[in-house]
């Protein structure tokens, strides 16, 4: 559906990864992966029709981080960083307990959880291993290097290979 939408092209997925629910014990494992697209559409429109896929797929809003049949998240567009670093590195600074219960009241990019999360790069480094994050400069493959092995492993493939 994503690869269908006006405005996107040239999408190429990584591969499926079973993984635990995020945050631990929220729920059954998740299958998650990421896709990466041209676009012509600016980050908020594109979020939106991201939102609308899972909508169209059933997706429901209780409550932040309940298990979900869906979740599409806005992982970055290219070294764009928004609304600023300032806010940015905020959000990243926030810890756990804060991440969960704060909702940003914008879109930020990239997105401020991604360099502690293997459900995000394992797969991201299934096809843009060498994507420098815009403001600590480190690639994607240097991030998932840092995170714990435990969390790493935890990460399984379902397909075998590499993306398509």
């Amino acid at each position: 559906m994503l690869g269908d939408l006006p405005g996107v092209a040239g999408l190429r997925r990584s591969r499926w990864f079973r993984t635990p629910a995020h945050p631990v014990g929220s729920g059954p494992d998740f299958i998650n992966g990421v896709a990466r697209v041209e676009t012509t559409l600016a980050p908020a429109e594109l979020l939106e029709r991201m939102h609308a896929i899972e909508a169209a797929l059933g997706r429901t809003r209780p409550a932040r981080w309940a298990p979900r049949i869906c979740d599409l998240d806005l992982l970055a567009m290219d070294d764009m960083v928004l609304p600023d670093a300032a806010t940015v590195r905020d959000w990243m600074a926030l810890d756990q307990g804060k991440a969960q219960s704060l909702v940003p009241p914008r879109l930020i990019l990239p997105h401020p959880r991604m360099q502690e999360r293997a459900f995000v790069l394992v797969p991201l480094a299934d096809i843009a291993p060498d994507w420098r994050h815009p403001l600590t400069g480190l690639s994607v493959a240097e991030m998932l290097a840092a995170l714990p092995e435990a969390d790493r492993a935890a990460v399984v493939p379902l397909e075998p290979g590499g993306a398509s």
